[in-house]
């Protein structure tokens, strides 16, 4: 689909959270590639930079890039109403901001599960209802897409706070369908399973971060478990276009969520037997607080010792992963969320 619209002479406008690495700068430059003017929106000016000088590296196209937090529901609506009035209106958004956070639940304690949901439900929530009123008055038909996860259809050991923020916002995106049906309004919600970004290096870890960091950027590289980066900001951008109600990424996800709707209980005993195969805290947690002990990012982590067959297996696991922070703007430290003092 080539953004071009006669009542839209610079083109069509697009907006893009989280837009500053990884699958939100891919997308972003999927849709700079089709002619939309793109906004990214992060939180930090130096990794937005970044983002601007690789678009252009890569497309020949700039972004514009905006500062935001999408946690405070004040800088979203004020990004979003520059963007519709700077580019003479908006016409389709990605709400793709969120963090990821690894550790049992009770060592990550409450706080962990406040900042997920605040990053990806309420940064999803803040987006969302900024942009609908704009996205209605597109002569185009808006377009939203929301970012979910695989882990928001059955819940994941280990990244639990992260399950309950993508839950809710698959329940968003089915209720802002169901509510805008009948308009020019289309939502499209979007759940990828594990996907070669790069992620795992701004991921933040807890319990035994070193131990929760190995088994994670492993799986997280596998060929066969997760899926190339580009080809998946190719299928969203498509999907949001094609005005898709439901996108579920990879094979394996696919058949995880089928398998939880037909036999949850079994897929939920499955995952206890994973879970006890999981790292465990060195003192058991036994003394998990509301607080919890602090994330540590994943930049600052390295596997810990192990047989060199563990070695191996880990290195031939993580290697395209590692390749994919390089290439996608995930090289430095991103500002933290969880990790850090409390």
């Amino acid at each position: 689909m080539a953004a071009t619209d006669r009542s839209r002479p610079g083109g069509l406008s697009a907006l893009v959270t989280g837009g500053s690495r990884g699958l939100g700068l891919l997308m972003a430059a999927r849709l700079v590639r089709r002619g939309y003017r793109v906004t990214v929106l992060a939180r930090d000016a130096g990794e937005l930079d970044r983002a601007v000088a690789w678009m252009l590296d890569r497309t020949g196209r700039s972004v514009r890039p905006v500062v935001c937090d999408v946690r405070d529901e004040t800088a979203v609506t004020a990004a979003v109403r520059q963007t519709a009035e700077q580019a003479g209106g908006l016409d389709l958004v990605i709400a793709n901001a969120g963090v990821i956070q690894v550790a049992p639940a009770e060592t990550a304690g409450t706080e962990a599960f406040k900042d997920a949901m605040a990053t990806i439900f309420d940064g999803t929530l803040h987006t969302a209802l900024a942009a609908l009123p704009y996205l209605r008055r597109s002569p185009a038909g808006g377009r939203l897409g929301l970012v979910g996860s695989v882990g928001g259809l059955l819940a994941v050991p280990h990244l639990v706070p992260y399950s309950c923020a993508k839950a809710a916002v698959r329940a968003l995106g089915e209720g802002l369908q169901e509510e805008t049906a009948g308009s020019a309004v289309s939502v499209t919600t979007v759940h990828p399973g594990l996907m070669r970004t790069g992620s795992h290096l701004q991921a933040e870890f807890g319990g035994r971060p070193e131990a929760e960091f190995a088994w994670f950027s492993a799986l997280a590289g596998m060929p066969l478990l997760s899926m190339d980066a580009e080809r998946a900001a190719e299928k969203v951008v498509r999907a949001v276009e094609r005005r898709r109600t439901r996108l579920v990424l990879t094979p394996a996800a696919r058949t995880a969520s089928l398998a939880h709707a037909v036999a949850p209980r079994l897929v939920t005993r499955v995952n206890g037997l994973v879970a006890r195969a999981l790292p465990t805290p060195l003192d058991g947690g036994a003394e998990g607080t509301s607080q919890g002990a602090p994330l540590r990012q994943g930049h600052d982590l390295t596997a810990p010792a192990a047989p060199a067959w563990a070695r191996a297996l880990r290195r031939a696991g993580s290697a395209l992963n590692d390749r994919a922070a390089q290439r996608y703007n995930q090289s430095w430290a991103g500002p933290p969320t969880s990790a850090g003092p409390r």
